[in-house]
């Protein structure tokens, strides 16, 4: 061949490898016969897969630009692409190795048995002071783990895997199958072993050959404070043993967070509600509350819990308004990983008596007349001067 290899491909003498496989692949694509079948271009393409055959070899280029014959090795250069792989047509006109083609190296060898495990999931529901702040559970959990009888292997004791005859070990038998490209060779997994290489003749009869039974065990978990409902506590390793004894999985555990009779979480904010009498709101009082950790200490709490304050004090100012927001910082929820804690806000609400005897009736038209709040004759006055029924109407939302 005289004419300069690399002219032929469209490339400089200094290109690098992928320059030269990228001018290939774009020949191919346009001179292949069964693309195109102008003689021509068949016999441009035997050029150019004899230029490409040489360039993309280091040892036969070298030879080439010291001035040597590149083909005294016995390149046969009236076939299609002879010399060539079909890995190298298929990555010509796809870009890519053919799936599956048992070029160097050959396919991907036996799948190992032992397998990583499947993670598992599990769901438990808390108090919402265990929730804040933390708790230890004893929960029980079905799981594959290792067979105690084969430790994994799957094989009856005494006896041990032994290599697949129809794939001599492989995992991967070989197909042929024919195209416009000639014959295809590709590997496909083994049925007979299904791509494990070796065959199980005696299997264990605890697991079946699996290697793996299911069990039912305690574990202790515990909860941090400050999870909500959905939170997942992650436990490495502690999910599903994988096939052949492989390596298990996480198990997670799912909390769900049990509504309070008091408190109503917003985040890491707590919320609640007290009502308060007509008469106290109006002359102010103070309250005494429960705080969220008394359910910690009521249930019997560690010793580490014994100075958590089981209440405090509310005061409601004279004249406070039904509806109104107390918000006692730092008294909320912990924040989880150590966040700031929330706060509590308390909602007093001022209850009006609906049922009035006599004597408490007379009372309070006194205290309307008394204020200028109620008319001689009981009407009520214009509406900016309004007497204590209308206002109280208007504070408790009447």
């Amino acid at each position: 061949m005289s004419q300069d290899l690399y002219e032929l491909l469209g490339v400089s003498r200094d290109a690098d490898a992928d320059a030269i496989k990228k001018a290939y692949r774009r020949l191919a694509r346009q001179l292949h016969p069964d693309v195109n079948p102008d003689p021509e271009s068949q016999e441009r393409f035997k050029q150019v897969s004899a230029a490409y055959e040489v360039l993309s070899d280091p040892q036969k280029r070298a030879s080439y630009d010291r001035g040597g014959d590149p083909f005294a090795g016995g390149f046969a250069g009236g076939g299609q692409g002879a010399g060539f792989s079909f890995t190298d047509i298929m990555d010509a006109f796809f870009g890519g190795g053919a799936p599956g083609a048992g070029g160097a190296g050959g396919g991907r060898g036996p799948r190992p048995r032992t397998r990583r495990g499947q993670d598992a999931l599990i769901r438990v529901e808390v108090e919402l002071a265990e929730a804040a702040f933390g708790a230890t559970r004893e929960l029980k959990v079905d799981t594959a783990v290792v067979c105690g009888t084969c430790h994994g292997d799957g094989a009856a004791p005494g006896s041990s895997p032994v290599p697949c005859e129809t794939c001599r070990g492989a995992g991967e038998v070989a197909h042929v199958q024919r195209s416009f490209l000639g014959e295809i060779r590709t590997l496909r997994p083994c049925a007979a072993c299904r791509g494990f290489g070796t065959i199980i003749p005696d299997p264990c009869r605890e697991c079946s050959g699996d290697g793996r039974v299911r069990s039912r065990r305690t574990l202790t978990v515990k909860i941090p404070a400050g999870v909500d409902t959905g939170t997942r506590v992650q436990l490495p390793e502690q999910g599903e043993v994988g096939p052949g004894g492989g390596p298990a999985g996480d198990l997670y555990v799912e909390v769900a967070v049990a509504p309070h009779q008091v408190f109503t979480r917003h985040g890491d904010d707590l919320h609640c509600t007290v009502t308060v009498p007509m008469t106290a709101a109006a002359l102010g009082t103070t309250l005494t509350l429960p705080t969220l950790e008394a359910d910690l200490v009521a249930e019997g709490a560690e010793p580490e819990t014994a100075d958590l304050e089981t209440s405090f004090e509310l005061e409601v100012r004279p004249g406070t308004q039904s509806h109104t927001d107390t918000v006692l910082r730092g008294r909320g929820v912990p924040g989880l990983r150590g966040a700031a804690r929330g706060d509590l806000v308390v909602t007093t609400v001022v209850e009006t008596p609906t049922r009035l005897d006599a004597p408490q009736e007379e009372l309070l038209h006194q205290l309307a007349t008394l204020r200028g709040e109620e008319s001689p004759d009981g009407q009520v006055r214009p509406a900016h001067h309004k007497s204590v029924f209308g206002r109280l109407r208007d504070a408790f939302g009447g």
